[in-house]
Order: C-alpha cells, then sequence, then structure tokens
C-alpha cells in the first residue's frame, strides 16, 4: 500500500515538474496600481462598466478578510528574505474555501522598459485551518484588514477596486476605512514568459486616464506602507 502511494505521489509531482517546465501554470503576476477618492469612483466604476466583459451582468462584489503572514527565508548562501504569504477568506460566502497565497519579491520597478511589475505569484485553495497551520510552521501574522469591493474582467485582465478597513480584533463587522480613497489593481496572472500581456495592460491603464494613474509602485519606498 505504502508503494503505491509513494507511487501515486511520485506521478503527480512527475506531473507538476513538467507542467511547470512547460509553462502551463500561472505562476507570475503582472500587476499596475493606483487609488481614486471615495468622491470619484463611481464614474470609475461606470468608465469599466463600459470597458469590461459582461456588461449585462455588472461586476463582482466582495466582501473579505485578509491575513499577512511571514516568515525568514534563512537557506544557506542568502541573505535572509522574509517569505510572504496572504490568507484570504470570503465574509460573504463563509462556505467557499479560503486561499492561501505564495507572493514573491517584484521585478520591474526601475525598468523602464517593462510596463508592469512581475513578481512570483501562487494561489491555493484551502480549509479554514491554514491559519493554524502557517502558526505551527512559525510564520507571524504581520497585519490583517478588511477589504469591500468590486471585481471586472476584460479577457485575461482583472481589474480590482476595493476599499480598505480597519477591523477591531474582536469582531469582524467593527470598521473603519483607512482612507478616503479607493484602492485600484489592474493584474494578470499568467505562466512564465508571456510578457506580451503587460503591453495589453497598459494599453487598458491609458483608456482609464484621468480618472486612475495605474503605475508600477516600489513598495521599499514606502516604508510605512501596508503592503498590496
Amino acid at each position: 500500500m505504502e508503494n503505491k502511494e509513494w507511487g501515486m505521489s511520485q506521478s503527480a509531482m512527475d506531473n507538476l515538474t513538467s507542467a511547470l517546465n512547460s509553462n502551463i501554470i500561472p505562476n507570475q503576476e503582472y500587476l499596475l496600481q493606483g487609488s481614486v477618492l471615495d468622491t470619484a469612483v463611481e464614474v470609475l466604476l461606470q468608465r469599466l462598466r463600459g470597458l469590461c466583459d459582461n456588461v449585462d451582468t455588472g461586476p463582482e462584489a466582495f466582501h473579505d478578510h485578509e491575513m499577512c503572514f511571514s516568515i525568514m527565508n534563512l537557506e544557506a548562501g542568502t541573505s535572509p528574505q522574509p517569505l510572504v504569504l496572504r490568507v484570504r477568506r470570503a465574509l460573504d460566502y463563509p462556505d467557499m474555501p479560503w486561499q492561501l497565497r505564495y507572493i514573491g519579491q517584484p521585478e520591474g520597478t526601475g525598468d523602464k522598459s517593462r510596463p508592469t511589475l512581475v513578481r512570483s505569484s501562487i494561489d491555493i485553495g484551502t480549509s479554514a485551518t491554514v491559519v493554524d497551520f502557517l502558526q505551527e510552521m512559525g510564520c507571524r501574522m504581520d497585519f490583517e484588514y478588511i477589504v469591500r469591493g468590486y471585481m471586472f474582467r476584460k479577457g485575461r485582465m482583472k481589474v480590482m477596486v476595493s476599499k480598505i478597513f480597519k477591523m477591531n480584533q474582536q469582531k469582524c463587522s467593527d470598521v473603519e476605512p483607512i482612507s478616503q480613497s479607493y484602492l485600484v489593481e489592474l493584474s494578470v496572472l499568467a505562466p512564465t514568459g508571456q510578457d506580451a500581456i503587460a503591453e495589453d495592460m497598459r494599453n487598458f491603464a491609458e483608456q482609464l486616464k484621468p480618472l486612475v494613474i495605474l503605475e508600477k509602485v516600489d513598495y521599499k519606498r514606502l516604508p510605512l506602507a501596508m503592503g498590496p
């Protein structure tokens, strides 16, 4: 029985390795970000409804709780770097799986030839015990927040317009906005090597000006920022 299980595990690993080598697993996120004031967000939403897919049904609303965990990567021969993991759950759909997300270090922030920021990103559906698992592994929760907003799609591109709220540690429903603006994110999750999508994202971002300026954000220059 053990040999059979090992054989199945080995086969799964071989399939995963083959998929990675063939560049068919979406593990790279192309990203542009910006913000819009509360007073102007309705105009932006109207523009997005006209530009994006599913005009008749409208955008998808979401109301999520997100937690950010980190653990130091102490691999021999490298300088210590934090490994960042995000856990997200849908408050409006409590029966849905939780989401565990790995986010790598961003690339392309200073390269003017690259239209977007690029970073490694892997998403995994999990059970609600994922928080306990991460803490047992030694991960530390750095911050958490509530996010509400709308998601639009344009082909492979995803546009998130979201409001971020501070939360009461004892009661998730007791929240207050951290600013008088909405975060706007334009992203695509794609396999490695599909850099042509970045040009499509830049062209789409141009259509949203001057309502919102979407650009590459260098978080190293924002030491007090909460993160993307």
